[in-house]
């Protein structure tokens, strides 16, 4: 409400005060008359309905953090649906995720940025049952952004000059596996040169459907998600011709508030209730309070090598010190995996930095104790973690955004030694890297700046 105070003075002021509205958040108009069709669905089996056989599904989720768990099952039990061409971050673990449409014999290829530990995909691949298309996970998610934005391709230097750019690593082998040969092989992609670096075009990604998971959905479809669960789910509600939505609580129009939405209903068709349980992928604690102190915030940026505490002799250590001498105090920082998980045991007392987990987290704490355990609060590698005060949370399109355009101070990678491709005797074309790891550190900043 406005009102005009009147001083005694030739000035006049202006007072503006508000009236705090409760359980709706209107600013301007009270009642409006609005379309009468509902998008909440009571049946999620009569959601999935239109799923036809051959459609590209897009399934958020990173690990089993924000998973369309519900959407999934349902799916699952249509087996008249085959030859789905799912895209991914990855194909879930355990019995969760999209290992169960490969198990129910519905996916025809996978698209997806991380194969893990599944072994039971690995094993489909390599029987030639499955075709798999591995794609960098920054990569991955600009070319599904690039669809919902209406641009038909990116260019990006991963993986220029390498067997993703001459198509040399095959997508499916015939069936009988590797020794019957390939049945369909990589996509080679043109190159082009932007200021003397090369690139490789890669086209954009466009769904047929849609699986998404959300916190909270109001009847028009507006979206909210919660901490890293939001992670590919935002970026999938925007691309698909379909998009349906399981969501853990279905709330009145007017109940959220319009600076709290992450997907403007415009990108939602359908929304069910999430009735599965979330999983945690990997349950990592501290001890108790006291550890969780000492613990170093970085212990679970990706997977843990469980040798942290090494003496000063170790060759590993030895790298991780010589890295941490190039991290200043209040530096923004991304670990990968292996030896960049030392180096924050060799940074000096005085020395505190913002920690960048890919997978949607800026301020990245320790690992939980037992009571602070969250399934939508996990790190890169897919374990459980905490915020420290500051964080924030974050889309996949936002976080490769801030790590590919050179936001961060420092990024350290463990990157292994002759990471290269050639055909062993026993498994021809198939990806074989040495095992000894070595640290990088790249200064992102740098690198922006050409």
């Amino acid at each position: 409400m406005f009102s005009i105070a009147r001083s005694t003075g030739p000035i006049t002021r202006i007072r503006l005060t508000a009236n705090l509205l409760t359980r709706r958040y209107l600013s301007v108009v009270a009642e409006a008359k609005r379309p009468s069709k509902s998008k909440v669905w009571a049946s999620v089996d009569e959601a999935v309905k239109d799923v036809k056989s051959g459609d590209t599904l897009l399934s958020g989720g990173f690990g089993l953090c924000g998973i369309p768990e519900t959407l999934i099952v349902a799916l699952s039990k249509r087996t008249d649906v085959k030859d789905l061409v799912a895209v991914s971050n990855n194909a879930g673990a355990q019995e969760h995720g999209l290992v169960r449409l490969i198990k129910s014999g519905q996916l025809n290829r996978i698209m997806i940025s991380y194969l893990g530990g599944n072994k039971f995909l690995e094993q489909a691949y390599l029987n030639g049952d499955i075709g798999i298309e591995l794609v960098p996970q920054g990569t991955l998610v600009a070319r599904l952004n690039a669809h919902a934005a209406g641009y038909p391709a990116i260019y990006t230097p991963t993986g220029a000059g390498t067997r993703v750019e001459t198509g040399g690593i095959p997508i499916q082998y015939n069936p009988g596996g590797v020794k019957a040969g390939v049945k369909i092989p990589g996509n080679k992609k043109d190159a082009r040169v932007f200021n003397g670096r090369r690139h490789i075009l890669e086209p954009a990604i466009a769904g047929d459907v849609a699986f998404v998971h959300a916190w909270k959905a109001d009847e028009v479809g507006n979206l909210v998600f919660r901490y890293t669960a939001n992670n590919y789910n935002a970026v999938m509600a925007r691309n698909a011709k379909l998009t349906i939505v399981e969501a853990e609580e279905i709330v009145p129009v007017g109940s959220l508030s319009p600076n709290s939405i992450h997907v403007p209903g415009i990108f939602v068709d359908r929304i069910v209730k999430a009735t599965e349980p979330k999983s945690i992928e990997v349950l990592a604690l501290a001890k108790n309070k006291d550890d969780q102190k000492t613990q170093s915030a970085t212990a679970g940026t990706e997977h843990s090598t469980g040798h942290e505490h090494e003496t000063s002799n170790d060759w590993r250590h030895r790298i991780a010190a010589r890295a941490a001498k190039e991290i200043k105090d209040g530096f923004y920082v991304n670990l990968g995996v292996g030896i960049p998980t030392l180096v924050p045991e060799h940074l000096p007392s005085d020395v505190s930095v913002w920690m960048e987990s890919e997978n949607g987290i800026l301020g990245m704490g320790p690992y939980p104790t037992e009571d602070q355990v969250d399934p939508d609060i996990i790190n890169a590698g897919k374990e459980t973690t905490t915020l420290v005060p500051g964080a924030s949370t974050f889309d996949s399109i936002e976080s490769f955004n801030m790590i590919r355009g050179g936001h961060l101070d420092v990024t350290v990678l463990g990157v292994r030694l002759s990471m290269f491709i050639y055909p062993p005797p026993s498994t021809p074309g198939y990806a074989s890297i040495s095992s000894r790891r070595h640290c990088e550190l790249h200064d992102s900043r740098q690198a922006r700046q050409g």
